[in-house]
């Protein structure tokens, strides 16, 4: 599966089941090790986990392969690892703390992106 496809594929399993302050992080400049981050944030525990469940669920259906998941047990932080994609589910608390997208340089979460990506269309259309 190509990179853009998983990627589309990875957002929308966890926009699916309300996954909440998706973000995806750029990331072949700082690292071989994968080309992108996603990262997002579930309400509690049991959304944490099916949001990674789903994830998982949607590649495999794909085709796609799922290399490893950690966390699972207590809930508050699963890491999915799909190769050229990682995915962080995270409670709002523990993704705060340790400041993913700081690290990365990430540019904030997609729904914000997409905001000030409409707004911006808004001012070209009438002219600001």
């Amino acid at each position: 599966m190509k990179l853009p496809e998983l990627e589309k594929l990875v957002v929308d399993a966890l926009e699916d089941i309300k996954g909440r302050d998706v973000e995806v992080i750029d990331t072949c400049r700082l690292t071989s090790l994968f080309e992108r981050m996603v990262i997002a944030c579930g309400d509690s525990n049991r959304q944490v986990k099916s949001l990674a469940r789903n994830v998982q669920d949607k590649v495999r259906a794909a085709g796609g392969q799922v290399l490893s998941c950690e966390g699972e047990e207590v809930g508050e932080w699963v890491l999915v690892d799909l190769g050229d994609i990682i995915v962080h589910v995270m409670q709002p608390a523990v993704r705060s703390y340790y400041n993913l997208e700081e690290l990365w340089g990430g540019r904030g979460p997609l729904r914000i992106r997409r905001a000030r990506g409409e707004a911006m269309e808004a001012s070209v259309v009438n002219g600001g």
